[in-house]
């Protein structure tokens, strides 16, 4: 099996680690909702060896993400767990009995309906200590407005491949994650027209 790779998570890793540094650094624990290919937790799991990660991922990406992790030149990163958000909100599990320190999620917004971003915020409001911080990477809307022309382009190519797929605003989420227990704490420019929302669980 061939390792899973992605350009953009190569070129975004770094960047990512530099706004979250100071976050990670006192972090212990973080659960990832969407994990992907792996290659944010394994180069933030390299970098920041105080962390123990737990990665999570649908049914259909898990082997290959679970044989990523197996690879990876680190230690601290545990087996990847199945979970679908949704159907974890209306089983009510909620991904889990543990609680953590940080959560973070990456691209994953724009690719859920709607209602999955809700209960992926009601799945990481049910697992994070009070306090702790939630980091969620990607392009957003802002005001109702793209923050660029290739946004613009990138959310009518999700839209016409998926109508429940799309770029969201960072108004919508807030309400979400308000309703959910969990402050915006920054809202972070990042490279290539992306953000980093962060959110602040209630203590």
């Amino acid at each position: 099996m061939e390792l899973p790779y992605s350009p953009s998570a190569d070129r975004n890793k770094e960047a990512i680690g530099d706004a979250l540094a100071n976050y990670l650094s006192q972090a212990s624990t973080v659960f990832e909702i969407g994990s992907g290919t792996g290659q944010h937790a394994i180069y933030l799991c390299g970098r920041f060896k105080n962390l123990q990660w737990q990665p999570t991922e649908q049914a259909l990406h898990l082997e290959s993400l679970a044989y990523a992790i197996e690879k990876a030149p680190v230690n601290n990163i545990a087996a990847p767990v199945e979970l679908d958000v949704a159907e974890s909100v209306k089983d009510k599990v909620s991904g889990g009995t543990s609680h953590y320190t940080f959560a973070y999620s990456s691209n994953t917004a724009h690719i859920m309906s709607i209602d999955e971003v809700a209960a992926m915020f009601q799945v990481i409001a049910s697992r994070l200590d009070p306090n702790a911080f939630f980091a969620l990477y990607g392009p957003f809307k802002i005001d109702g407005s793209h923050t660029s022309d290739g946004n613009a382009e990138f959310d009518a190519n999700l839209r016409m491949q998926q109508s429940h797929m799309g770029i969201r605003d960072k108004d919508e989420l807030e309400f979400l994650a308000n309703s959910c227990g969990l402050e915006l704490h920054s809202d972070n420019p990042m490279p290539a027209n992306n953000r980093i929302l962060l959110w602040r669980a209630k203590g």
